[in-house]
């Protein structure tokens, strides 16, 4: 038996098939995709991957008392990422920031978890089940995933510390399988720093600038023939190792870095859209 370790959720002990699949190759790759896509070409400091985010994912549905199998499939919920995550949202044009999502099946059938669901005796049919609502909820809504992401970009950006994370933790409580806070208070600190993070993180011009010169330089690499669409599969390091291995890509890569040319950016010029995102938790009355 494995046992889990996070500094946002502690520590757990994990039936065989959670520590089957955590040691597949599928979510071992996670390791090696960054969550904030080019972010940390130019916020070093944010450099926490997929991996760190499904496995909190996955124990906070635990903590919340999620069924295995909904458990499960907050694990795999992001396996399907490609290299440097929503990157290649904006070299597909993919307006909904779904390509993941548009690719899981394949993604799943192709790999070894069928064999290791099917070895601890379940299926992959348990990954569409729609009544996991701890895990995926509509905006505005609470959920495990939206309360992960959220937590874990803003600790790691330098916003907020443990300690908020922890009291905000202790705060969350559910009701009739849907994620809700005992407090407004909580509801309140968690709507607002959900705020801050779409406009001090996502809507950082750098942030925009870095991703989206990235993703024109992975869409050159393809236009070239020296990146091919599989090759997104990968991970980031086996995707960079591409870009640098050509001279004309590299160069560019490194004005990427160095910001070179930020000061003529045009964020509403550039290939990410917003949209107004907003949190409206739930408050459980305890009386």
């Amino acid at each position: 038996m494995m046992t889990s370790i996070d500094i946002f959720y502690g520590n757990f002990e994990l039936e065989d098939i959670l520590s089957d699949l955590i040691s597949s190759a599928p979510v071992q790759r996670l390791k090696n995709v960054h969550q904030g896509g080019a972010v940390f070409f130019v916020s070093p400091h944010v450099s926490h991957s997929r991996y760190e985010h499904a496995i909190g994912v996955m124990l906070l549905v635990r903590k919340l008392g999620g069924s295995l199998e909904e458990q499960i499939a907050a694990l795999l919920h992001d396996v399907s990422h490609t290299a440097f995550s929503h990157v290649i949202d904006y070299v597909l044009q993919k307006k909904g920031e779904d390509y993941h999502e548009q690719i899981f099946e394949q993604v799943i059938a192709n790999s070894t978890i069928p064999a290791i669901l099917t070895r601890h005796g379940f299926s992959t049919s348990l990954l569409e089940d729609p009544k996991y609502t701890l895990l995926e909820m509509p905006l505005p809504a609470l959920c495990a995933d939206r309360i992960d992401y959220t937590i874990r970009d803003l600790y790691h950006f330098g916003v907020i510390n443990i300690v908020e994370v922890h009291d905000f933790l202790n705060e969350l409580a559910v009701q009739n399988g849907k994620i809700g806070v005992k407090s407004e208070k909580a509801a309140s600190w968690i709507a607002n720093k959900y705020l801050q993070l779409n406009k001090e993180y996502f809507r950082k011009p750098e942030h925009i600038y870095v991703n989206t010169k990235f993703s024109e330089l992975i869409a050159l690499g393809l236009e070239k023939g020296i990146i091919i669409l599989s090759d997104l599969w990968k991970d980031d390091p086996a995707v960079l190792s591409m870009i640098k291995s050509n001279p004309d890509l590299n160069s560019e890569l490194q004005k990427i870095k160095s910001l070179d040319g930020f000061e003529s950016f045009s964020v509403s010029g550039s290939a990410k859209t917003f949209k107004e995102r907003i949190l409206k938790p739930m408050v459980i009355d305890n009386t």
